[in-house]
């Protein structure tokens, strides 16, 4: 469920930090560290839910945890430092272009 259909969490609070007159890593940052408590209450409500006799072996969900979070991490890293010397433009144009193409398919009927 979402505020506005279609806007990422991370998405709008950006827009929203450079709105306010943020630097694009200052509001990237804020973002991602707005999304911590987001992503710990899910995954925990998740976990809350495997317990009993039938589920699966902790390993593997240690596993994917532990891989999630450092890929997760190179990835904050990497945008957060590629917003140093680049815009959003990029990200910008894919969005439209990818919303307009959905728009397209859904109203030809090619998608339901």
């Amino acid at each position: 469920m979402a505020l506005i259909p279609g806007v990422s969490r991370s998405g709008g609070t950006i827009a929203a930090g450079l709105a306010l007159g943020y630097s694009r890593v200052a509001a990237a940052r804020y973002s991602f560290l707005l999304a911590i408590p987001a992503v710990l209450g899910s995954g925990g409500l998740e976990l809350s839910k495997i317990g009993g006799v039938d589920s699966p072996s902790w390993a593997p969900t240690i596993l994917a945890t532990v891989i999630a979070f450092g890929v997760g991490y190179l990835v904050i890293a990497w945008l957060l430092k590629f917003l140093t010397t680049h815009t959003f433009l990029g990200f910008m144009i894919y969005r439209v272009a990818l919303g307009s193409a959905v728009f397209v398919a859904v109203g030809s009927g090619v998608i339901s």
